[in-house]
Protein backbone atom coordinates (compact mmCIF):
# COMPACT_ATOMS: atom_id res chain seq x y z
CA UNK A 1 0.00 0.00 0.00
CA UNK A 2 1.25 3.46 -0.91
CA UNK A 3 1.94 5.86 1.96
CA UNK A 4 1.77 9.65 1.95
CA UNK A 5 2.95 11.95 4.72
CA UNK A 6 1.15 15.31 4.81
CA UNK A 7 3.34 17.65 6.82
CA UNK A 8 1.50 20.31 8.82
CA UNK A 9 2.79 23.49 10.44
CA UNK A 10 0.85 26.10 12.38
CA UNK A 11 -0.74 28.42 9.84
CA UNK A 12 -1.29 25.77 7.12
CA UNK A 13 -4.02 26.28 4.52
CA UNK A 14 -6.80 23.96 5.62
CA UNK A 15 -8.44 23.40 2.22
CA UNK A 16 -5.17 22.36 0.63
CA UNK A 17 -4.14 19.96 3.38
CA UNK A 18 -7.49 18.40 4.19
CA UNK A 19 -8.64 17.97 0.59
CA UNK A 20 -5.47 16.00 -0.11
CA UNK A 21 -5.89 13.90 3.05
CA UNK A 22 -9.57 13.22 2.38
CA UNK A 23 -9.29 12.29 -1.30
CA UNK A 24 -6.13 10.20 -0.86
CA UNK A 25 -7.87 8.21 1.87
CA UNK A 26 -10.94 7.72 -0.32
CA UNK A 27 -8.54 6.23 -2.87
CA UNK A 28 -7.34 3.72 -0.24
CA UNK A 29 -3.92 5.37 0.01
CA UNK A 30 -2.51 5.44 3.53
CA UNK A 31 -2.11 9.02 4.73
CA UNK A 32 -0.17 10.04 7.82
CA UNK A 33 -0.72 13.59 9.03
CA UNK A 34 2.47 14.87 10.62
CA UNK A 35 2.89 17.83 12.97
CA UNK A 36 6.16 19.76 12.95
CA UNK A 37 5.21 21.38 16.25
CA UNK A 38 5.70 19.74 19.63
CA UNK A 39 1.95 19.12 19.79
CA UNK A 40 -0.31 16.72 17.89
CA UNK A 41 -2.80 19.54 17.32
CA UNK A 42 -1.82 21.91 14.53
CA UNK A 43 -3.56 25.25 14.06
CA UNK A 44 -4.74 26.14 10.56
CA UNK A 45 -4.52 29.59 9.02
CA UNK A 46 -8.29 30.06 9.37
CA UNK A 47 -8.85 28.76 12.88
CA UNK A 48 -9.40 25.08 12.07
CA UNK A 49 -7.33 22.90 14.37
CA UNK A 50 -6.29 19.45 13.15
CA UNK A 51 -5.29 16.49 15.29
CA UNK A 52 -2.38 14.70 13.58
CA UNK A 53 -1.39 11.06 13.85
CA UNK A 54 2.28 11.74 14.44
CA UNK A 55 4.88 14.29 15.44
CA UNK A 56 7.66 14.86 12.92
CA UNK A 57 10.26 13.12 15.10
CA UNK A 58 8.10 9.97 15.28
CA UNK A 59 7.99 9.41 11.51
CA UNK A 60 10.34 7.23 9.49
CA UNK A 61 9.98 9.04 6.17
CA UNK A 62 11.82 6.23 4.37
CA UNK A 63 8.49 4.37 4.55
CA UNK A 64 6.64 7.14 2.68
CA UNK A 65 6.17 7.18 -1.08
CA UNK A 66 5.25 10.86 -1.11
CA UNK A 67 5.33 13.93 1.10
CA UNK A 68 2.85 16.77 0.72
CA UNK A 69 3.50 20.38 1.71
CA UNK A 70 0.34 22.49 1.96
CA UNK A 71 0.64 26.24 1.59
CA UNK A 72 -0.86 28.91 3.77
CA UNK A 73 0.70 31.62 5.84
CA UNK A 74 2.52 31.49 8.08
CA UNK A 75 2.41 27.71 7.61
CA UNK A 76 4.75 27.70 4.63
CA UNK A 77 7.26 29.89 6.45
CA UNK A 78 7.11 27.49 9.40
CA UNK A 79 7.72 24.49 7.11
CA UNK A 80 10.66 26.27 5.48
CA UNK A 81 12.20 27.17 8.85
CA UNK A 82 12.10 23.55 10.07
CA UNK A 83 15.47 21.89 9.43
CA UNK A 84 13.93 18.41 9.48
CA UNK A 85 11.40 19.32 6.80
CA UNK A 86 14.15 20.81 4.65
CA UNK A 87 16.22 17.62 5.06
CA UNK A 88 13.32 15.33 4.15
CA UNK A 89 12.37 17.45 1.12
CA UNK A 90 15.97 17.36 -0.12
CA UNK A 91 16.21 13.59 0.47
CA UNK A 92 12.94 12.89 -1.37
CA UNK A 93 14.00 15.08 -4.27
CA UNK A 94 17.41 13.44 -4.59
CA UNK A 95 15.92 9.93 -4.32
CA UNK A 96 13.29 10.67 -6.97
CA UNK A 97 10.44 10.15 -4.50
CA UNK A 98 7.29 12.20 -4.97
CA UNK A 99 6.90 15.66 -3.45
CA UNK A 100 3.55 17.43 -3.63
CA UNK A 101 3.52 21.15 -2.85
CA UNK A 102 0.64 23.56 -3.32
CA UNK A 103 0.14 27.33 -3.11
CA UNK A 104 3.20 28.79 -1.33
CA UNK A 105 4.49 25.27 -0.56
CA UNK A 106 6.78 25.18 -3.62
CA UNK A 107 8.85 27.99 -2.06
CA UNK A 108 10.26 25.40 0.36
CA UNK A 109 11.73 23.52 -2.61
CA UNK A 110 12.81 26.75 -4.31
CA UNK A 111 14.68 27.89 -1.21
CA UNK A 112 16.65 24.64 -1.38
CA UNK A 113 17.53 25.32 -5.03
CA UNK A 114 15.51 22.31 -6.23
CA UNK A 115 13.24 24.00 -8.77
CA UNK A 116 15.78 25.39 -11.23
CA UNK A 117 14.61 24.41 -14.71
CA UNK A 118 11.50 22.66 -13.35
CA UNK A 119 7.98 23.33 -14.61
CA UNK A 120 5.86 24.25 -11.61
CA UNK A 121 2.80 26.18 -10.55
CA UNK A 122 2.26 28.13 -7.34
CA UNK A 123 0.20 30.92 -5.83
CA UNK A 124 0.63 34.18 -7.77
CA UNK A 125 1.86 36.00 -4.65
CA UNK A 126 4.98 33.82 -4.40
CA UNK A 127 5.89 33.53 -8.09
CA UNK A 128 8.61 36.20 -7.67
CA UNK A 129 10.14 34.13 -4.83
CA UNK A 130 10.77 31.14 -7.10
CA UNK A 131 13.81 31.79 -9.24
CA UNK A 132 14.86 29.58 -12.13
CA UNK A 133 11.62 27.63 -12.50
CA UNK A 134 9.21 27.75 -15.43
CA UNK A 135 5.91 28.84 -13.87
CA UNK A 136 2.93 27.42 -15.74
CA UNK A 137 0.10 29.35 -14.03
CA UNK A 138 -2.22 26.32 -14.41
CA UNK A 139 -4.03 24.47 -11.56
CA UNK A 140 -1.59 21.54 -11.35
CA UNK A 141 1.80 20.82 -12.88
CA UNK A 142 3.89 17.63 -12.76
CA UNK A 143 7.60 17.63 -13.53
CA UNK A 144 9.12 14.21 -12.84
CA UNK A 145 8.73 13.65 -9.07
CA UNK A 146 7.48 17.17 -8.23
CA UNK A 147 3.72 17.81 -8.27
CA UNK A 148 2.67 21.41 -7.67
CA UNK A 149 -0.70 23.11 -7.23
CA UNK A 150 -1.66 26.75 -7.76
CA UNK A 151 -3.62 27.35 -4.54
CA UNK A 152 -6.74 26.62 -2.51
CA UNK A 153 -8.92 26.88 -5.62
CA UNK A 154 -6.96 24.02 -7.18
CA UNK A 155 -7.08 21.75 -4.12
CA UNK A 156 -9.32 19.10 -5.72
CA UNK A 157 -7.32 19.08 -8.96
CA UNK A 158 -4.11 18.79 -6.93
CA UNK A 159 -5.41 15.93 -4.77
CA UNK A 160 -6.73 14.04 -7.81
CA UNK A 161 -3.33 14.42 -9.49
CA UNK A 162 -1.64 12.98 -6.38
CA UNK A 163 -3.99 9.99 -6.64
CA UNK A 164 -3.28 9.63 -10.36
CA UNK A 165 0.48 9.61 -9.75
CA UNK A 166 0.25 7.00 -6.98
CA UNK A 167 -2.69 4.83 -8.05
CA UNK A 168 -3.37 5.55 -11.72
CA UNK A 169 -5.76 7.63 -13.78
CA UNK A 170 -8.66 5.18 -13.38
CA UNK A 171 -8.53 5.57 -9.58
CA UNK A 172 -8.33 9.36 -9.86
CA UNK A 173 -11.33 9.35 -12.22
CA UNK A 174 -13.25 7.08 -9.84
CA UNK A 175 -12.64 9.42 -6.89
CA UNK A 176 -13.54 12.46 -8.99
CA UNK A 177 -16.84 10.80 -9.91
CA UNK A 178 -17.40 9.75 -6.28
CA UNK A 179 -17.32 13.38 -5.16
CA UNK A 180 -19.27 14.60 -8.24
CA UNK A 181 -16.29 16.69 -9.32
CA UNK A 182 -16.82 18.61 -12.52
CA UNK A 183 -14.27 21.07 -13.79
CA UNK A 184 -15.93 24.40 -14.52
Amino acid sequence: MKKVSVILADGFEEIEALTAVDLLRRAQIYVDTVSITEEYTVHGAHGINVQTEDLFEEVNFVESDMIVLPGGMPGTLNLDAHSGVRRVVKDFFEEGKYIGAICAGPTVLANLGLLKGKRITCHPTVEQDIQGAVITKVPVTVDNNVITGRGAGAAVDFALKLIEVLAGSDKAKEIGEMIAYEKI
